[in-house]
């Protein structure tokens, strides 16, 4: 049963654990047991934090009994790294929300201006070239669409350098969710992907999300009607 199998919760930048406790309560009201992964994003990079979730695991997990990871944002990259760097651990099924999997032109426009901001989190990270996804993991992608956040300010300044450009891909290239582009979530070994009508931050708070995780967790696809 894939409820048995504990979910690992993981938070994005400048974000810790309790962030993912509404997605938490949630997932338990569901009946699955769920654990929430704190790291310190800005301080260390990618492969440290990845490095201490396998600590965490080894301290309390059986490497017998298989994970869920769900992670948001840059959560959803050390995911990807993690599964790549400790194969040893079985991985059920995986979900990342409103991941720049692809790479993040917020995150590049503020490495740029003010690197500090972003840490150590955007080199091999958020900057798009974070490891492949193993053949194995079964991964689902749930993006949203609706332009509220903290980023926009950049994504604005780059959706008026698109429209100045005449692309004729303009209306897919400006579709964000405040902070990540559309068409950064997308990745081409993913089993499945999904659009919702949430916010960057607000998918985390937000009951269909919840939902899907859930069943993507269980079944290995989303829920279409």
């Amino acid at each position: 049963m894939q409820k048995n199998n504990l979910v690992i919760l993981i938070h994005g930048l400048h974000q810790t654990a309790w962030i993912m406790r509404p997605l938490a309560k949630r997932l338990q009201a569901a009946g699955f047991k769920t654990h929430q992964f704190g790291y310190r994003s800005m301080r260390d990079g990618i492969q440290t934090n990845s490095q201490r979730l396998n600590k965490w695991l080894e301290e309390n997990h059986h490497p017998d009994e298989p994970i869920h990871l769900v992670g948001h944002s840059l959560g959803g990259l050390i995911i990807r790294d993690f599964v790549t760097q400790y194969p040893k651990w079985q991985i059920g099924r995986c979900v990342t929300l409103g991941t720049p999997h692809m790479g993040s032109i917020c995150a590049d426009y503020i490495w740029r201006l003010s690197p500090a901001i972003v840490g150590h989190s955007y080199i091999d990270a958020l900057d798009g070239t974070v490891a492949p996804l193993p053949e194995h993991i079964t991964l689902g992608v749930i993006a949203g669409n609706r332009p509220y956040g903290l980023g926009q300010v950049f994504l604005q300044y780059h959706n008026r350098k698109l429209r100045q450009a005449h692309n004729p891909l303009l209306d897919e290239h400006l579709v964000h969710d405040g902070t990540v582009y559309l068409k950064e979530t997308k990745l081409e070994a993913a089993a499945d992907h999904l659009i919702l009508p949430v916010s960057h931050t607000g998918m985390l708070i937000d009951t269909n999300v919840a939902k899907q995780t859930g069943y993507f967790l269980q079944y290995g696809q989303f829920e279409r009607k």
